[in-house]
């Protein structure tokens, strides 16, 4: 659908900001409607160049998944940030070998609500990504490597807290923010320590990126990875190939049987990703392998998927090599439920304060809510900054949705602190 142009009036200092992407239209902004907490907006409003200032100097530090030096650069200079607002901040090693420090930051206050915020300083890129592609931005869109996934929602959970900080607003029980090290490959890292500190959280919001144009997800896909492992024998190449089992010839077989998954849409999906075989051009593979990820609505689809895999893997077409196949489990999914969605109509209700419309939906990307949900703990999801792109180097975050996203995020901390929502029904 072809975007629209609606023109409204803003605050002079807003005409900078000119562009917002909302509701499936884009919204040419000259100024701001009144806020009904203007205390608030007009803090998150000052914040804007602090914080992606703070947004470019971590996105300018790689730390992928089992990058412990480049996670611990980060949580040092974000720690300190916390710090200064007289929270508890905490160090705590990752339940794996080769992972970055998790980092717990906590805050008492005088109220009921115990909200646990989680964000992830892993990213999917490589050592190096940083320098070769550093943040930058082009007045609407911001981008780098973990530039909305999920660092953006990170220092946006820290400006929010330093909003109620500055505010003097303590009227909670217990505010935690968690940053974790290793969501990008299901939190393998943190799964103990998350489950934690969920039994003592009345709700969960997760600083994931919103899509494009401003979304909130009220549902998330499960993921797993399963991996086919086909062993061969090998032989040279050239004298005796004859007398080799081609693991790889084997593989491609095995492959072929995922083929009858569909490989995008709102249901099951199944996509090879990566694959291995052989050492060198003159040998015939003795071992092959392949990585399979598959997404789920249902949890009963990881079985429905293995149940075929392992199907296949009983029949071969290269005599004498066998097949194994194993899963690792990542997130469960996040099904649409009604503790979330009545999470979403408060963000909703927030946001029309502002005079914006904020679009809930879901996607195929898995996060920490899935199992905050699954805990029992209502959760809230895709809090950052909406953007697009991500796990590719046009990831982007929409500069429009900076502020009214960390507004957002501050009056819900606000409303939950006191007022926590009920636990779900099981």
């Amino acid at each position: 659908m072809k975007a629209a142009l609606i023109s409204v009036c803003l605050p002079l200092r807003w005409l900078a900001v000119a562009t917002f992407a909302l509701g499936g239209v884009m919204l040419s902004a000259a100024g701001w409607p009144a806020s009904k907490d203007a205390p608030v907006l007009r803090a998150a409003q000052a914040a804007r160049a602090a914080q992606l200032r703070l947004l470019e100097q971590i996105v300018n530090i790689d730390s992928g998944t089992g990058d412990a030096e480049g996670g611990h650069k980060v949580a040092a200079v974000l720690g300190p940030q916390l710090s200064a607002l007289g929270m508890s901040v905490v160090s705590v090693p990752a339940e794996r070998p080769g992972l970055a420090d998790n980092t717990v930051a906590s805050l008492e206050g005088s109220g009921q609500g115990r909200i646990l915020m989680i964000g992830h300083i892993d990213t999917v890129f490589e050592p190096g990504t940083a320098q070769r592609r550093p943040y930058h931005s082009d007045g609407k869109r911001a981008y780098g490597p973990g530039v909305d996934d999920e660092k953006a929602g990170v220092v946006e959970g820290i400006f929010a807290l330093r909003i109620l900080h500055d505010l003097g607003f303590r009227d909670f029980k217990r505010i935690v923010l968690l940053m974790e090290s290793s969501e990008e490959t299901g939190s393998p890292g943190t799964r103990a320590l998350i489950a934690k500190l969920l039994a003592d959280a009345d709700v969960e919001l997760n600083l994931e990126p919103g899509d494009e144009p401003d979304v909130i997800t009220v549902w998330r896909k499960g993921g797993a990875t399963f991996r086919i492992e086909v062993k061969g024998r090998a032989a040279h190449a050239g004298v005796n190939p004859q007398d080799g089992r081609n693991a790889a010839t084997e593989l491609i077989h095995q492959i072929a049987g995922v083929e009858v998954f569909p490989k995008s849409g709102s249901g099951l999906t199944a996509n090879l990703t990566m694959m291995q075989a052989g050492t060198r051009a003159n040998i015939i593979p003795e071992n092959a392998s392949a990585l399979i990820n598959v997404r789920v609505r249902y949890a009963t689809d990881f079985d429905r998927v293995e149940q075929v895999l392992r199907q296949d893997a009983a029949s071969t077409i290269v005599p004498d090599t066998t097949v194994s196949v194993t899963r690792e489990p990542a997130f469960p999914p996040l099904p649409d439920n009604a503790a979330t969605q009545a999470l979403a109509a408060r963000a909703q209700s927030i946001y029309a304060g502002l005079g914006l419309t904020l679009g809930t939906g879901g996607n195929g990307g898995a996060s920490e809510s899935a199992i905050a949900a699954e805990a029992g703990v209502p959760a809230l999801d895709g809090l950052g900054p909406a953007g697009g792109g991500f796990h590719s180097d046009q990831e982007h975050l929409l500069l429009g949705t900076v502020t009214p996203r960390l507004y957002l995020l501050t009056e819900l901390l606000i409303e939950l602190g006191r007022h926590p929502p009920p636990k779900p029904a099981h």
